[in-house]
């Protein structure tokens, strides 16, 4: 039998899902229908009794609109609804870099994959997805219910959010993750095989 992508106790790792990514002060962004993604991973995972696992970055600067105390520090209004099994805060990059352990936690529950969406695809999220491939989880990164935003590198040259989205999906795959669309993720946690 052909195993599934997605295990039976898999953890969705919803990474630093705020209202200040919504700031014009990140320039511009791709992928759109991130939050739609991300809304319906959560819902599914939760309807499937998988745990929810919230990252939020409280930033050190207080020019950020990620700093503690701004309106942008709040996690968006559509994770209300779902209680997640486990909130990390951190100020890094990788979830598991925060507070309380993620590593401690999800290996306490048993826990040996993980799926990773969220804000941004090549900082937080990619960051995660390398630890967690080589603290030995067996890592999935929903590409589409990520986003990111354009970036000038070192030699003035400006990637955009797309293209930096395509580099991260071809780091990451087979390498330290398994990268899916949401709609292989949902497909699989409907019992279907992915496409």
């Amino acid at each position: 039998m052909t195993r599934l992508p997605i295990g039976a106790d898999a953890a969705l790792v919803v990474i630093d899902v705020q209202e200040g990514f919504d700031e014009p002060w990140w320039g511009p962004r791709d992928n759109p229908d991130c939050d739609e993604h991300v809304a319906a991973l959560v819902g599914a995972f939760a309807a499937s009794g998988r745990p929810l696992v919230y990252v939020q970055h409280s930033s050190l600067s207080p020019e950020s609109p990620l700093f503690p105390g701004q309106p942008g520090h709040a996690l968006k209004d559509y994770l209300e609804g779902f209680e997640p099994a486990l909130l990390v805060t951190k100020q890094v990059n990788s979830a598991f870099h925060g507070s309380p352990d993620l590593d401690a936690w999800l290996r306490g529950e048993g826990i040996g994959e993980i799926v990773v969406c969220g804000i941004t695809t090549n900082h937080c999220c990619e960051t995660t997805a390398r630890v967690g491939g080589n603290l030995g989880y067996a890592v999935t990164f929903v590409l589409d219910a990520t986003h990111t935003f354009d970036r000038t590198g070192p030699d003035g040259t400006t990637l955009s959010a797309a293209e930096l989205a395509r580099a991260t999906a071809t780091s990451l795959h087979g390498e330290f993750a398994t990268v899916l669309s949401t709609a292989e993720v949902l497909d699989a946690l409907a019992g279907g095989l992915p496409a």
